[in-house]
């Protein structure tokens, strides 16, 4: 990326959160949300069991599409084999190392296929997305380690792979969380930045709760104040400060990091988080978009509507100015 970009100030529109500017069908994404998780609570069984009933669209929401372009590779980490699934251009321009949402607890590798395949058509991204353990089976810091070793790994092999070494990293929600983690490790325990850009969606950057999240309460637009709780909870089952910036990467020196793109929507409990991350990610002097999307709910990428169309090419704009020469 440009050091122009790198050393511009953030600058953020706050009439998103008007809700004079909410689209009709923003409105209505949110009603209908709201209305399907009427009945439903992700804690009523335990999460092996709800996973299952999310691949089998027996959840909240329909089962995912699966892509039939899709390939799957398996690598070795230092807790044991780490799967990756793989959607790429016959010529990419770029390799995108995604790590999926889903509270650190829920989630899958193949959950996102239809992004990954828009990101691979629009963007010319090779789509690299991480099948890291989960908690609670799998608390901290085995989902961290797992997302390490996988940056590792595409930092080595990305260019014999792919042809191409220009490396963004994103992630939605406990994925975005989970990115920016993975970029401190790099810096700190290997003395590295190998990517030029981070995309980070609607991230959980406080564990501890920033007060867009505390202050939530229990309405059901895709996650309630509980819900943070428990996941923070499923995740530190073995204990965890945080306040550690390898958990709440809020609290960390952001110093030496690539240029990040931060969206998410403005009736999102974690809005807050977004807000404040991208404040001290441009404080310590690295390159920071800032974008907020009226009446947007948690991951409103994962619904149709006007916010997401413009969402989505957005995101795939930073993806190819981080990847142009």
């Amino acid at each position: 990326m440009s050091n122009s970009f790198a050393s511009s100030a953030l600058v953020f529109d706050p009439s998103p959160f008007d809700p004079a500017n909410a689209s009709a069908d923003a409105l209505a994404v949110n009603a209908a949300i709201l209305k399907r998780l009427e009945n439903w609570d992700n804690w009523t069984r335990p999460p092996a069991v709800i996973r299952e009933m999310r691949r089998e669209g027996r959840g909240a929401f329909p089962a995912p599409i699966l892509s039939p372009r899709a390939t799957t590779l398996t690598i070795e980490g230092r807790h044991g084999p780490i799967g990756l699934r793989i959607i790429a251009p016959a010529d990419p321009k770029g390799v995108y190392l995604h790590i999926h949402g889903g509270g650190w607890v829920l989630g899958t590798a193949d959950g996102q296929d239809a992004w990954l395949e828009r990101f691979a058509d629009r963007a010319g991204m090779a789509c690299v997305s991480v099948d890291y353990r989960l908690a609670p089976e799998f608390p901290y810091p085995h989902g961290p380690d797992d997302c390490e070793d996988a940056a590792l790994w595409i930092a080595r092999e990305a260019k014999a792979r792919f042809g191409t070494d220009r490396l963004v990293i994103g992630g939605e929600s406990a994925g975005a969380h989970l990115s920016a983690v993975t970029l401190l490790r790099l810096r700190d325990r290997h003395g590295i930045m190998p990517f030029r850009g981070a995309n980070l969606h609607a991230g959980c950057y406080d564990l501890a709760m920033t007060p867009s999240a505390r202050r939530w309460g229990t309405e059901k637009l895709v996650l309630t104040t509980r819900d943070i709780e428990m996941f923070v909870r499923h995740f530190l089952l073995r204990g965890g400060d945080v306040r550690d910036p390898d958990i709440s990467p809020i609290h960390a020196d952001l110093k030496g990091l690539p240029p990040a793109l931060f969206t998410v929507g403005t009736r999102d409990l974690l809005a807050d988080d977004s807000l404040f991350m991208a404040q001290r990610w441009a404080a310590a002097g690295n390159g920071a978009e800032l974008e907020a999307y009226p009446a947007g709910c948690h991951v409103f990428i994962g619904f149709p509507g006007t916010n997401t169309d413009r969402c989505m090419a957005r995101i795939e704009a930073f993806m190819a100015a981080a990847c142009a020469d």
